[in-house]
């Protein structure tokens, strides 16, 4: 396998730093901006280099923009260049794009570049642009029409992709740099949902909790009544990797935790559940929502296949007018349809309702398009790793014949949408020569994918 991109190392790591710099986290729509001008200015920074490099760009009215290179059927890299917000802890400002070697977190080795968007999505974005540059500058034209898709409204309801298939032809084929090597062949289903909790007699008289569905949730605050903040002297918080502190001038507890991607709430300490916990240890309407969403007394948990078992995050909390609501993100195994998760649901004998649902997808392990991007990663790594299942949820699910390619490695740290994410220099120099490769080896007349069927609400996809 070729190792040419080493020669556009130095302008990846430069660029990468600074498309870090926007925040391009969702905003209020402003006029031509849909998401708010930072997320669009963001886009504009990428077609713009682009142009210069080259290409021809499309931007489809700052929701979703495209890179062309190539001729012959259209195949797709999916990316995307907005992010989730910032939350707290950050050591270096989360849109400074700062480079440095700091390993006072324990972190990877070698140097880093932190910024909010560092591995999920922008440096594969960026990476994958440069992968394209390598073929122009050395004059090969791919027999696959290449379209190197950047969305803008990926973390926060797809409506790029919604945008896009109204003006545009959504390629059937394709991969997205955003999830994890070797190639993912199957995603478990995606729920949203909000459950309503009546709360008699209540402990407090407002509590709001998280930022987005899809983050753990990292800070929440309470404000009590007096009666109940005195419970507090004796209480002892059992939350893993959470801290409650206590004003009682103004009777308001706050709870802090660590957040994390809400298919993998192992990773994060969610700081609702301790605010939680503490109220169901002496108010019966809590302790019922406690024991369905954290304790998992309807045995949602125990849904699992060949892709694992079902995570469930409660990440947004609010209470007011003597209800709790909760909105929780569910990721369910990629074989079982969606009444198995709602069977569950209606056992909390509370109000709730599906806010979004996407149905999982499930490739042939052993079709083409994901035996061609394992080949290439274990030819350039010399592994012999095998197709793995995810709980997140992807651009692929946009595509007819689509999988997540990169860029993270399993068991290996993970920040994305945590505090502190980062990209090292080592994890740009394996993605560009996997993503350089594998568009390369991908876009030659030999090779072709194809769609199969849909069945039982989930896709199966083969030769």
């Amino acid at each position: 396998m070729e190792n040419i991109m080493q020669n556009y190392f130095d302008e990846i790591v430069r660029v990468t730093s600074e498309i870090l710099k926007f925040d391009s986290s969702l905003k209020p729509a402003e006029e031509g901006c849909p998401f708010g001008k930072e997320t669009a200015d963001c886009l504009r920074y990428f077609l713009n280099l682009a142009q210069e490099m080259g290409f021809e760009t499309r931007n489809y009215d700052n929701y979703i923009g495209e890179v062309i290179y190539g001729t012959g059927e259209d195949f797709a890299i999916l990316a995307h260049l907005d992010v989730v917000p910032a939350g707290n802890g950050w050591k270096y400002p989360p849109f400074g794009g700062v480079i440095n070697d700091d390993l006072s977190d324990g972190g990877m080795p070698g140097m880093k570049i932190w910024g909010r968007g560092a591995m999920d999505d922008k440096t594969p974005a960026v990476v994958c642009l440069y992968a394209l540059k390598s073929l122009k500058d050395q004059g090969i034209m791919p027999a696959r029409t290449i379209k190197l898709i950047v969305g803008c409204n990926e973390e926060a309801g797809w409506a790029c992709i919604k945008h896009y298939n109204k003006v545009a032809k959504m390629p059937k084929e394709g991969f997205t740099p955003d999830a994890n090597f070797p190639v993912i062949y199957a995603e478990k289903g995606i729920v949203h949902f909000t459950a309503y909790f009546p709360i008699d007699e209540a402990p407090m008289s407002a509590l709001n909790a998280g930022e987005r569905v899809n983050m753990v949730c990292d800070s929440a605050s309470v404000i009590l009544t007096r009666k109940a903040g005195g419970k507090l002297v004796y209480y002892e918080n059992p939350v893993k990797g959470t801290r409650l502190s206590y004003d009682n001038t103004t009777n308001i507890l706050r709870a802090y935790g660590k957040s994390a991607h809400g298919s993998t709430p192992e990773c994060g300490a969610n700081a609702f559940q301790a605010v939680l916990h503490f109220l169901a240890s002496f108010h019966d309407g809590c302790k019922k929502a406690y024991d369905c969403l954290f304790d998992d007394v309807t045995g949602l948990k125990t849904l699992e296949d060949e892709t694992g078992k079902l995570s469930m995050s409660p990440d947004l909390a609010t209470f007011e007018n003597g209800m709790l609501k909760v909105t929780t993100d569910i990721r369910f195994p990629a074989t079982l349809p969606l009444e198995a998760v709602t069977e569950k649901l209606d056992q909390f004998g509370v109000e709730y309702v599906i806010n979004s649902y996407q149905p999982p997808i499930y490739n042939d392990p052993n079709g083409k398009l994901i035996k061609t991007l394992v080949g290439v990663y274990n030819a350039i790594t010399g592994k012999n790793e095998t197709p793995i299942a995810i709980g997140g949820g992807t651009y692929a699910r946009a595509l007819e014949c689509g999988c997540a390619f990169g860029p993270e490695i399993c068991l290996e740290e993970t920040t994305i949408h945590q505090a502190n994410e980062y990209v090292t220099f080592e994890r740009i120099r394996l993605m560009s020569d996997v993503y350089y490769n594998a568009i390369k080896e991908i876009c030659t007349p030999k090779t072709k994918f194809r769609v199969a069927v849909q069945k039982y609400g989930w896709r199966r996809i083969e030769e």
